[in-house]
């Protein structure tokens, strides 16, 4: 099947795995901070939560971590090319200003895990867990707001995820951001359809 599923076990992430698991590092300082100091505080919140995959051989390592939360694709903020091509394959009498996603809101892979392929497996991973019969809300894009940096960029279109707005500027204008600096992180969606209408 693939690692994760083949050698590691998914667990919810709590104070207990923080304490019992080896440190966890991604490479990046702030998403670190997010999972040591913050995951817990979102899930105590209710605004997030944070899952683990942990090695089946040595469950105090921690090979990935991601946390999530209900979020929408708002079509009514949204230029109307792009609002269209969201609406188009859903049936006229089913269409809304906003559609159901989930936010993947944080996601790190364990820099000694890194350039094996983990992180693309983990968002397959991610799309499956939400199209699964099992799942208790309806669902239908999976958004990320990717740091605006190529590496990430890359690898979340790499992973079949589109930019939400076409340009930089056309997201700031319609988020009522400041266009005259750069955005630190890029909107972003996958539809979940596509791999149910197959």
């Amino acid at each position: 099947m693939g690692f994760l599923l083949d050698k590691c076990k998914l667990k919810k992430m709590d104070d207990e795995i923080l304490s019992i698991c080896h440190p966890f590092t991604c490479g990046d300082e702030d998403l670190d901070d997010f999972f040591l100091h913050d995951a817990m505080r979102y899930k105590a919140e209710l605004l997030g939560k944070t899952y683990c995959f942990v090695l089946d051989d040595d469950p105090k390592t921690i090979v990935c971590m991601f946390t999530l939360s209900n979020d929408s694709i708002r079509v009514d903020v949204i230029p109307n090319s792009r609002g269209r091509k969201l609406s188009h394959d859903i049936p006229r009498e089913k269409r809304m200003r906003r559609y159901p996603a989930v936010l993947i809101g944080r996601l790190g892979i364990n820099v000694d895990f890194r350039h094996q392929g983990i992180g693309s497996e983990l968002l397959d991973f991610i799309k499956s867990w939400f199209i699964d019969e099992e799942n208790k809300t309806g669902c239908r894009f999976l958004i990320v707001d990717a740091y605006n940096c190529m590496v990430p960029l890359d690898f979340y279109q790499k992973n079949e995820f589109l930019f939400l707005f076409s340009t930089e500027q056309q997201e700031a204008e319609n988020l009522g951001y400041d266009m005259t600096k750069s955005l630190h992180t890029r909107l972003m969606y996958y539809d979940l359809k596509k791999l149910t209408s197959n």
